[in-house]
């Protein structure tokens, strides 16, 4: 066998699935096939019963090979392969003695689902085992009778709620809500299988946690929770958890899970979300190749960007020293990392481990220790090349220089250094503990080592590092500041606010573009507008610049274009309808301006274009990213609409020369 290799012991048999060449295990087609054969093999054998593992050092199975998904062009097809899976797993299921999953790592999907059909779980008390079926962010759902099994097993609501959200879980919250059975350290996860095969519990779900899944109250239950999904979920852009709710209404089964299943995998929503994902692997995967050489970083300035960088670079196993000139900064990061860490990681000496590596240091002692010295002070060009300079002449000559700015060109501040080809541009978005991107930014000068080191050290902070070039405002402010200035525009020409931000959430953002520019700070969007203005020849709305001047610079003020309250709720900023052709306006400044950014190479690809729109915005990723979008329209819709806009408009709207260009938009293929 390529893929699964058995032994046995005790009358137990040990079957270990690690799939060759790859980092994770996948359910590929092939891997299906040689389980089903052994499956059919153990169940004639006279065993006592059946562990099931991983050879992975770091993860169980993440799920089905997502790969294979975009070979997938008919529903019947995806139908079939789902039909394949659930007979598989039923024979799981159904062999003659019982059967345990040994899990440590990532137990996700697929690989839960596979789980779901032994007799058993035993998971590893590691901090990286995590279980959950997420398949609802890839605009599809369980589809190898999870939607089945998992309800059985811990209750239809608990496991719903799973399945609709997507989220993992740690391996003792898994143990409180019955999906694993014990939970031990990973040395001891072998005899722990074992002597759960010896004991043979028996599983009693509680009435009430039976009792929502009863035919007759399970329409009433989906009647209830359709309105909370629409709100997260609106079903024209993502279909797949309103379907899953319909299925599970109706008791579906595994027939109906297999259709279903097999109608969403073709949907362009889940096309776009599945190569969003293969895009986000690639970055990660080609990162994680590269040798980043970093131990020790030191971050100065101790303000929100400064301070989270410092803390996730430490919740990530980075020694960190912060600098500030002010005390009351450092403090105040301290405190913010203390908070965050109770809440993320929670036990207390983990937490106080990472504290522990997180050093104030106010006069810059630790810095000529450092590998990578991260400046995330004020937006100002003189002021950022003054502390280079500075920092030059404490540092070992092989630290890395990386500059948080999000538009200053990287050789700009890099212009008084001896050696400016340690100097590259490492943006990362806000909030940093969250946002999935980080834009590596590549001067003139920096050299290709440099910029090899910045890439894999933002992969070991697990995002992804997309590299760009030092233009003004790189790609995701440079696209993103047209669509936020065309916002102020509409407001000057008298559309409320509200309005345009029902008009961009429709559509299928995340949140209204005046919304977002007073969550991101006025006075930021005034500092990046006027930095760009010179060289993408935009004009700044005198209205920015006077609620500026005003003090009314957003939430941080409780006042900017809307008004806050001590929560930092807009209290003046009622519903509104849509309106289309403010959609139009603010989305294809924004789609016009990114095909810009790929035909000047400020990214290397489309796809590039996408994922870093995507990942740092949260650009409608049902949609593919802009231009995703743009290539479902077509270049010759996207030139008529760019042409009348700016017939009407004026020449903001100008299409980009590239779209005149026939594979402008073409894609590359994705493998493993």
């Amino acid at each position: 066998m390529a893929l699964w290799s058995l032994e046995e012991a005790g009358g137990i048999a040990i079957l270990t699935f690690d799939t060759p060449g790859r980092r994770v295990n996948v359910l590929s087609q092939s891997a299906l096939v040689e389980f089903d054969r052994v499956l059919t093999e153990l169940a004639r054998r006279p065993i006592e019963g059946l562990i099931v593992r991983s050879g992975k050092p770091k993860g169980f199975v993440v799920g089905a090979d997502v790969y294979e998904f975009q070979k997938i062009r008919n529903s019947a097809r995806a139908a079939e392969l789902a039909r394949a899976g659930q007979m598989v797993f039923n024979r799981l299921s159904t062999l003659p003695f019982p059967s345990v999953t040994a899990i440590h790592g990532s137990c996700l999907g697929g690989g839960l689902e596979l789980a779901l059909a032994t007799s058993y779980r035993i998971a590893s008390d590691d901090p990286k085992t995590r279980l959950g079926l997420p398949e609802v962010k890839l605009g599809i759902h369980p589809g190898f009778g999870g939607t089945v099994r998992l309800p059985r097993l811990i209750g239809d609501l608990p496991a719903l709620d799973l399945m609709l959200s997507g989220r993992t879980l740690r391996s003792r919250a898994a143990k409180k809500l019955g999906l694993v059975d014990e939970v031990v350290p990973e040395r001891h996860l072998l005899a722990g299988a074992t002597a759960l095969l010896r004991r043979r519990p028996v599983h009693r779900l509680a009435w009430w946690k039976r009792a929502p899944g009863l035919a007759l109250l399970r329409p009433q239950v989906a009647r209830l929770l359709a309105p909370r999904i629409a709100r997260r979920a609106r079903p024209e852009h993502y279909p797949a958890p309103h379907r899953l709710l319909a299925l599970w209404a109706r008791s579906g089964g595994l027939e109906a899970e297999a259709v279903s299943l097999g109608e969403l995998l073709v949907t362009p929503a889940s096309r776009h979300l599945v190569r969003l994902f293969l895009l986000g692997e690639e970055l990660k995967r080609n990162a994680r190749a590269l040798d980043h050489g970093v131990r020790h970083v030191h971050v100065v300035g101790a303000g929100v960007m400064g301070a989270d960088i410092a803390i996730w670079a430490a919740r990530c196993g980075f020694t960190v020293s912060l600098q500030d000139r002010h005390p009351q900064a450092i403090g105040n990061a301290m405190r913010r990392a203390h908070a965050f860490l109770k809440k993320e990681v929670r036990e207390g000496r983990a937490v106080q481990a990472v504290m522990d590596r997180i050093v104030p240091d106010l006069r810059a002692r630790a810095a000529q220790r450092a590998d990578l010295v991260i400046e995330a002070i004020i937006e100002d060009e003189q002021a950022k090349r003054a502390l280079f300079a500075e920092l030059e002449t404490v540092t070992s000559a092989d630290a890395l220089f990386a500059s948080n700015t999000s538009s200053i060109p990287i050789e700009q501040l890099g212009a008084d250094l001896k050696h400016p080809g340690r100097l590259f541009g490492l943006h990362f978005f806000n909030p940093v503990t969250k946002m999935p991107l980080i834009e590596i930014v590549r001067g003139t000068g920096t050299d290709a080592a440099t910029l090899a080191r910045g890439r894999a050290f933002a992969g070991a902070l697990d995002r992804f590092p997309l590299t760009v070039a030092s233009t003004p405002g790189f790609l995701v402010n440079r696209a993103l500041m047209p669509y936020l200035l065309e916002a102020m525009t509409l407001l000057e020409e008298g559309i409320p606010g509200p309005v345009i931000d029902a008009s961009a959430v429709t559509f299928g953002m995340p949140m209204g573009p005046v919304a977002l520019a007073d969550t991101v700070g006025l006075d930021v969007c005034l500092s990046v507008a006027e930095h760009l203005a010179g060289g993408l020849h935009i004009e700044v709305p005198g209205t920015l610049r006077t609620l500026v001047s005003e003090g009314r610079l957003g939430k941080k003020s409780g006042r900017g274009f809307y008004r806050y309250d001590d929560h930092g709720r807009a209290i003046d900023a009622p519903g509104a309808q849509h309106a289309p052709e403010v959609t139009e306006r603010l989305i294809w400044r924004l789609v016009n301006e990114a095909a810009a950014c790929l035909r000047e190479g400020v990214v290397e690809d489309a796809d590039l274009v996408d994922a870093g729109l995507v990942f740092g915005t949260g650009f409608a990723p049902f949609r593919g990213g802009p231009l995703g979008y743009a290539e479902d329209m077509g270049n010759t819709g996207i030139q008529q609409s760019l042409e009348r806009l700016s017939r009407e408009f004026g020449a903001r709207f100008r299409p980009d020369d590239g779209w005149l260009k026939p594979d402008f938009l073409a894609r590359r293929a994705l493998a493993p």
